[in-house]
């Protein structure tokens, strides 16, 4: 197997590519060996979904498409990116009760450090961002203390 895998596609900024985000990146981890009913490919696939949806919502169609990136390393560690050409990092909104949006950050955060993970915000060359979740590959040794887990939850990007 080799030390690094990589798929990769780019999307319309469009509800419908949502989908077609979390489509693609479960094709690539049953292709690199992850049974679709793990418990890693059901994260996967809500946070895919979580930045996917996030990356048309928040644009204000000022990116007209983003790119799904997913990586995975010495089957250690998988890499989930998504990235769009909107400036603008994303901010943590208050959660009102009453409120239908403003909590994918915070599944996003909370998925991320339950797994041991770490999510990562930065700058694009070309002035976007990069929204980046690096998990632990199924099997392999990482152990985190519950405190580390429940102090990476509650970092800001």
């Amino acid at each position: 197997m080799a030390d690094h895998l990589e798929a990769s596609v780019t999307l319309p900024s469009d509800p419908a590519s949502v989908s077609a985000a979390r489509a693609h990146v479960a094709g690539a981890l049953a292709e690199w060996g992850l049974p679709p009913d793990a418990e890693l490919c059901d994260t996967v696939r809500l946070i895919v979904s979580e930045l996917a949806t996030n990356a048309v919502q928040h644009t204000f169609g000022q990116s007209p498409t983003f790119t799904v990136d997913v990586v995975l390393v010495r089957h250690e560690r998988v890499h989930i990116g998504v990235t769009d050409s909107h400036p603008r990092f994303p901010k943590r909104l208050p959660a009102a009760v009453q409120q239908d949006n403003g909590r994918g950050l915070v599944i996003i955060r909370w998925l991320t450090a339950e797994c041991g993970g770490r999510l990562r915000i930065r700058p694009t060359r070309e002035g976007g961002k990069t929204v980046a979740v690096e998990l632990p590959w199924p099997g392999a040794a990482t152990v985190q203390p519950t405190e580390t887990v429940i102090a990476a939850a509650r970092q800001k990007p």
